[in-house]
C-alpha cells in the first residue's frame, strides 16, 4: 500500500466519526460515564481532527540526502518500525485511541491496542468503521483486556517492535521493564501527573478561577494533566478561595446524558472509593474543607466538587495522583518560591500560569519541569501540538510531527559514486 492510499483510507475513516459522531459519543458516555456534551462536541471532534491531521502526513514522510566526505552518495529511509503495541486507558478511550493508531498507521505500521477494560466500545465500533474505510483486515487489532494478562502478553510480545503505553506511573514502569526483559522493544509512556496552576497577583482573578475550575473538574478530575495543585499568590488569595468555592457550588453534577450537567459518575467503584480516601486524609492531615468532600446521593458513584485551601506541601492531597473532584489551594509569596514549591514532585506533565506580565509568563515558563506549560488557558491539545511529560510522567511525545519519531526506523544506505562531477 502506498503513502498516499493510507492517507486517504485515513480521511475516509475520519469522515466515517464524523457521520456517526452522535452514536459514538453516546458510546463513550455510557462507558465512562463523562457529560454527553463533552463526548459529542469536543472529544469525538477532537479525534477527527487527529485523525485528518496524520492523514495529511502520511505521504510526506521521507528521509534526506546527507553530504559525504568522500565520494558517497549518503541517504537516509524513515521505515515503519513494524508492529506496534499500544495500551490505552479508561478516562479518554477514543481520544487517546486516536492519539494512539494515527501516527502508527501513518507511518505505516501494523497495529494490536489493548483498550481499558472498562471502555472498550469506542475502540471496537472505530475498528469496525475503519475496515468500512478500506483499512485491510490485519493492519488494525484491538484486544479488549485486563492489563495483567493482555496487556503483560504486549509488552512481552517478541514479535511487537514498539510498545505505547498511556496509564499510571506505576504500571508504566512495569511495562517498561516487561518490554526490556523482552525484546527490547522501543516503549513510549505517558504517565500520571500532579500539575500546578500559578496564579500571580497580577492575574484577572475571574478568569483564573473559571479556568483552574475546569482544569481540575474537566472530566470529573479523571485527566492525567488536571490542575490538581493552585498555587496562588496570598494578595489574591482569600478572594480566589471564595470564588473557587462560589464556581464549585454552580456546577451541575448528575445524568450525563441531560443537557447542561458538566460532571458525570466516577470510572467505578474503585475509583470512587480511592477518591473518598484522599478527602478524608485532607481532613485529618488539617487542609481546611472549604466545599464538598461528600458523594451525591445513594446511587452511582457521584462525588461533590471540593475545594480544600490551607493545603501544605507534603499532605497527601498535594503529592499523590487522585484523578478526582478534589481541588487543593496553597498559598505563595513570591516566584522564585512558587517555582522550587511547584517543581518539587517526581511528575512533570503540565503545568498553567495566569498572569498579564509577560516577563513573568517566560519566567515561569523556562523555570517550570513540565512538558506542557499553558499561559492564561489550560487543556489546550490541539492536533499538531506535542503532548508528553517529564521525570516520572512519561517518556517520548504524542501528536504533532513529534509522534511521528517513535513509529519510524531510520535507516543509512551508503553506496560509493564513480567520479562524480560534483561532491
Amino acid at each position: 500500500m502506498t503513502a498516499y492510499e493510507r492517507s486517504c483510507i485515513m480521511y475516509r475513516f475520519a469522515d466515517l466519526l464524523e457521520k456517526h459522531n452522535d452514536e459514538i459519543a453516546a458510546l463513550e458516555t455510557w462507558d465512562n460515564g463523562k457529560p454527553y456534551e463533552q463526548s459529542s462536541l469536543a472529544e469525538v471532534p477532537m479525534a477527527i481532527r487527529i485523525f485528518r491531521y496524520y492523514a495529511g502526513w502520511a505521504d510526506k514522510i521521507h528521509g534526506l540526502t546527507v553530504p559525504a566526505d568522500g565520494p558517497y552518495h549518503v541517504q537516509t529511509l524513515h521505515e515503519p518500525i513494524g508492529v506496534a503495541g499500544q495500551i490505552i486507558p479508561w478516562n479518554f478511550p477514543l481520544l487517546l485511541f486516536s492519539w494512539k493508531v494515527a501516527p502508527a498507521l501513518a507511518c505505516g505500521n501494523t497495529v494490536v491496542l489493548k483498550s481499558a477494560e472498562q471502555t472498550s466500545l469506542t475502540a471496537i465500533y472505530a475498528a469496525k468503521l475503519f475496515h468500512e474505510a478500506g483499512l485491510p483486515s490485519g493492519v488494525l487489532n484491538i484486544i479488549p483486556g485486563y492489563g495483567r494478562t493482555a496487556g503483560v502478553a504486549i509488552a512481552k510480545h517478541m514479535d511487537i517492535d514498539k510498545l505505547a503505553f498511556t496509564g499510571s506511573t506505576e504500571t508504566g514502569k512495569l511495562v517498561q521493564e516487561l518490554a526490556s526483559k523482552s525484546n527490547l522493544k522501543r516503549v513510549t509512556l505517558e504517565l500520571g501527573g500532579k500539575s500546578p496552576i500559578i496564579v500571580c497577583e497580577d492575574a484577572d482573578v475571574d478568569q483564573a478561577v473559571e479556568l483552574a475550575h475546569s482544569a481540575l473538574f474537566f472530566n470529573q478530575g479523571q485527566c492525567c494533566c488536571a490542575a490538581s495543585r493552585t498555587y496562588v499568590h496570598e494578595s489574591i488569595h482569600d478572594e480566589f478561595v471564595e470564588k473557587s468555592k462560589a464556581r464549585c457550588l454552580s456546577r451541575v453534577v448528575g445524568d450525563p446524558f441531560k443537557k447542561g450537567v458538566e460532571q458525570g459518575p466516577q470510572i467505578d467503584q474503585m475509583q470512587f472509593n480511592k477518591i473518598m480516601s484522599y478527602i478524608k486524609a485532607g481532613k485529618e492531615s488539617g487542609a481546611n474543607l472549604v466545599t464538598g468532600g461528600e458523594q451525591i446521593g445513594t446511587k452511582g458513584f457521584y462525588i461533590m466538587p471540593t475545594v480544600f485551601s490551607e493545603v501544605q506541601d507534603d499532605m497527601p492531597i498535594a503529592t499523590e495522583e487522585i484523578f478526582g473532584p478534589i481541588q487543593s489551594i496553597m498559598k505563595f509569596k513570591d516566584l522564585d518560591e512558587v517555582i522550587k514549591r511547584a517543581n518539587g514532585t517526581h511528575y512533570g506533565l503540565a503545568a498553567g500560569v495566569f498572569t498579564k506580565s509577560i516577563d513573568t509568563a517566560n519566567t515561569l515558563t523556562r523555570a517550570l519541569r513540565a512538558g506542557s506549560i499553558w499561559i492564561n488557558c489550560f487543556h489546550i491539545f490541539d492536533a499538531g501540538v506535542p503532548f508528553g511529560g517529564y521525570k516520572m510522567s512519561g517518556t517520548g511525545r504524542q501528536k504533532g510531527m513529534y509522534g511521528l519519531q517513535s513509529y519510524l526506523q531510520v535507516k543509512a544506505v551508503v553506496s560509493p559514486l564513480k567520479n562524480p562531477a560534483w561532491l
